[in-house]
């Protein structure tokens, strides 16, 4: 039996939808542009390490990966709408853990809860505006959705900076504050959202491959955050982490090959447009993450700018991202054609990340300015349209595994890239700080350890400007990596197939299905 065609939305039908949509994703998207403002400023508070700063991030990044292409399965069996609501839920009682932990590591385990809700939201609200809207006019909805990115990632930054430097406020309510907002995003979505839902019957969810998949990557990444500190590279721990994550991977790619349901289908992953978009969406996650994780904490501790003024200070990568995917979704729209917009955004986070890569703590801010505006810039030109590229050679059926599949993959590239470049940046740190105090011929016990180094309120003046030159001089090294991983995301791109994006929601003809599907509305 053909998959049933959904009755088509009229365009105020669609903005009513995307209203709600919309507003639940400028939440998970400000919530953590606000926190990577005020990171420094937490974990100098709680006394927390460079690598536990890493891990806040990492954590969270980590869970919304792993859970992702649950959701988006989920999204292919079950209701939309009650999905969307229900990751939203995760999210809020996240945030309130969040807000109130009292360490590091109380921190990082509620910023991992919280991760499976912005997972399910990040990837869901992709998945409803598919269903909702045929590929070729989804690049005039995207310039909304670009929209909404830039305002969530140039306010998100100021609210951190603002909350943190307002007293009878402080850092808790950089998580306290998105909660009003998802409360009205659920009511919207309850009034506005009616999406059909495809029901299958006896179907599994791979739970076991997700396990897999999540465990693995973790245990690398852990890993990539202590090796050379903690232990040697040639080490016993060194084989057996990285030997363990490998074979996880290994395990959860046999699961994946024989699950009937798969959180992964390796099907639609060895398309050639697929393949393609998920090399491309690495380099676009650990741009998309690791600039704003790190470029916030270069501001603050490496050239000693307030929360506010670090918020400031990353506006012009956060204008590049708005404008450049609004005006790309629409010329998009206008020609059918998206290759080459996609190629053009990763050359431009390719020049962005090699002008990010000449920083030290004394680089201009007018310099620093232009290379963030051009990584902004070439994110807003490839990141959604990698996911809009693989759309559109799918059917509405599966339309929810490989949104969330891509979505997977960029996610998975931000938590690998945030960890290993977070890795980088603690040593060379610390060896800069470990040099430093040794030709001054200060003891180094401590300093360089991290712990005491991010609270720079508590070190002694001379001290403070050693950390912030250590800081300041690291930060252009962890972008020349970005800059060489961005270059697989251009060979990515140029290696796509062109192709002109289809006028309807559904694959025309209907695909044929095995299963029985009953069309509700919900």
């Amino acid at each position: 039996m053909s998959a049933p065609q959904a009755k088509a939305m009229t365009h105020r039908e669609i903005l009513e939808a995307l209203s709600g949509l919309l507003l639940v994703l400028f939440v998970a998207l400000s919530s953590s542009t606000i926190v990577s403002t005020a990171l420094p400023t937490i974990i100098g508070d709680l006394n927390g390490s460079q690598t536990q700063y890493t891990w806040v991030v990492t954590a969270t990044l980590l869970t919304a990966t792993a859970s992702t292409p649950i959701w988006g399965k989920l999204a292919d069996l079950y209701s939309k709408k009650l999905l969307v609501q229900i990751s939203i839920v995760v999210y809020v009682l996240g945030s309130i853990i969040a807000g109130l932990t009292q360490n590091t590591e109380q921190l990082i385990a509620a910023r991992a809860f919280q991760g499976i809700g912005m997972g399910g939201v990040q990837a869901l609200v992709q998945v409803a505006i598919a269903a909702m809207i045929p590929p070729r006019e989804r690049g005039r909805y995207n310039g909304y959705l670009g929209g909404v990115m830039g305002l969530a990632t140039v306010a998100g930054p100021l609210l951190g900076g603002v909350i943190v430097d307002t007293g009878w406020l402080g850092w808790r309510w950089c998580f306290f504050i998105g909660i009003p907002i998802a409360i009205i995003a659920l009511i919207v979505l309850q009034k506005t959202l009616h999406l059909p839902v495809l029901r299958r019957e006896n179907v599994k969810i791979d739970y076991l491959g997700a396990s897999l998949i999540a465990a693995g990557v973790s245990v690398i990444l852990v890993w990539v955050s202590f090796v050379d500190s903690s232990f040697a590279w040639l080490s016993w721990q060194t084989f057996a982490m990285v030997g363990g994550g490998v074979v996880l991977l290994a395990l959860a790619t046999f699961v994946e090959a024989r699950a009937a349901e798969p959180v992964v289908p390796l099907p639609i992953v060895k398309q050639r447009t697929t393949a393609l978009a998920i090399l491309g969406s690495l380099a676009v996650g650990m741009a998309m993450f690791g600039g704003s994780v790190f470029l916030g904490q270069y501001f603050q501790i490496g050239r000693g700018y307030s929360p506010t003024e670090a918020g400031l200070l990353t506006i012009p990568m956060m204008f590049g991202l708005a404008g450049a995917s609004t005006v790309a979704g629409r010329l998009i729209t206008r020609s059918g054609n998206i290759k080459p917009f996609v190629v053009a955004g990763t050359i431009i986070l390719v020049a962005g990340f090699g002008g990010l890569s000449f920083l030290d703590h004394d680089t201009p801010l007018w310099y620093v300015g232009i290379a963030m505006f051009l990584v902004g810039a070439g994110v807003g030109m490839s990141m959604q349209n990698l996911v809009l590229a693989v759309q559109n050679t799918v059917a509405l059926k599966d339309i929810g595994a490989a949104s969330s599949t891509i979505a997977f993959f960029r996610s998975l590239g931000g938590t690998i890239g945030v960890s290993v470049l977070g890795a980088v940046l603690a040593r060379r740190v610390a060896d800069s700080i470990t040099s430093q105090l040794a030709a001054t011929g200060a003891p180094a016990s401590g300093s360089g350890s991290g712990i005491s180094a991010l609270n720079l309120g508590s070190l002694p003046p001379a001290i403070q400007h050693i950390v912030r030159s250590a800081y300041g001089d690291a930060t252009g090294h962890i972008f020349l990596i970005s800059m060489v991983i961005a270059l697989v995301g251009v060979i990515a791109a140029i290696a796509m197939k062109p192709s002109k994006l289809r006028s309807t929601v559904d694959l025309a003809p209907a695909t044929p299905t095995e299963p029985e599907l009953v069309t509700t509305a919900k």
